[in-house]
This record gives C-alpha cells, structure tokens and sequence, in this order.
C-alpha cells in the first residue's frame, strides 16, 4: 500500500507563487513515477507534471514554464513550484505515484493522494 500526503495549497494572488510537497509513504518501488494532476469541477482530472526516479521529465503544456517539478527520491517526496499563478489555475491538485516509468501514462493502478486545494484570486 501507498499513501501520499499532499501540502502547501492555499490562497495567492495572481503573479504569487505556491509550492505543494507530497510525501509518499510505502513502496519506493511503487513510487518509480510521480507527479501532479489537476481537477476543476466538471472536469477530468488533467495532468500536471509528471517525473521519474530517474529524472525524466513531462509536463502539461498549459504550465507555460510557469511550473517545476521536482523530487527527492531518498524522501519519496516530489515537489511542485508554481510561480506566475493566474486564476486560471485554481483547482484541486493530486499527487501521484505509480510503479511505472513511462510518462505521459497515467493508469487506473497508480496511487492518488487527497488533493490539495490551490486558489488563485485577480
């Protein structure tokens, strides 16, 4: 089993500046893939950004390179810097672990955290 925690949603302003944290508690071997979705209501999830153990990276084109994933694999905790936050933003974000490499990928087997919630105001 594997749990991931999520942190550091909030309120910003547009042009402000949030990074979430989620730390993933179990199977590191299960945790191979991490990232972060989005969900808006009446929306599918969407993804974010998405990285491996190894260092490959994928992200959502809508992140403008506004956003940067990141990870300490000693920790399983991967991180997301979102800067030049715009309303457009707002939503519920998850983290993500699955025991898969291949980005862009996302199957009904990976693990979900409880979402973060991220509120960007004009």
């Amino acid at each position: 089993q594997v749990q991931l925690v999520e942190s550091g949603g909030g309120s910003v302003q547009a042009g402000g500046s949030l990074t979430l944290s989620c730390v993933g508690r179990g199977n590191a071997d299960s945790m191979r893939l991490m990232g972060w979705h989005r969900q808006v209501p009446g929306k599918q999830r969407e993804l974010v950004a998405e990285m491996t153990r190894a260092g490959t990276l994928n992200y959502a084109y809508w992140v403008q390179g506004r956003f940067t994933i990141s990870r300490d694999n000693a920790k399983n905790t991967v991180y997301l810097q979102m800067n030049d936050l715009m309303p457009e933003d707002t939503g519920v974000y998850f983290c993500k672990a699955g025991q898969l490499e291949h980005i862009g990928w996302t199957p009904p087997e990976d693990y979900w955290g409880r979402g973060t919630q991220v509120t960007v105001s004009s």
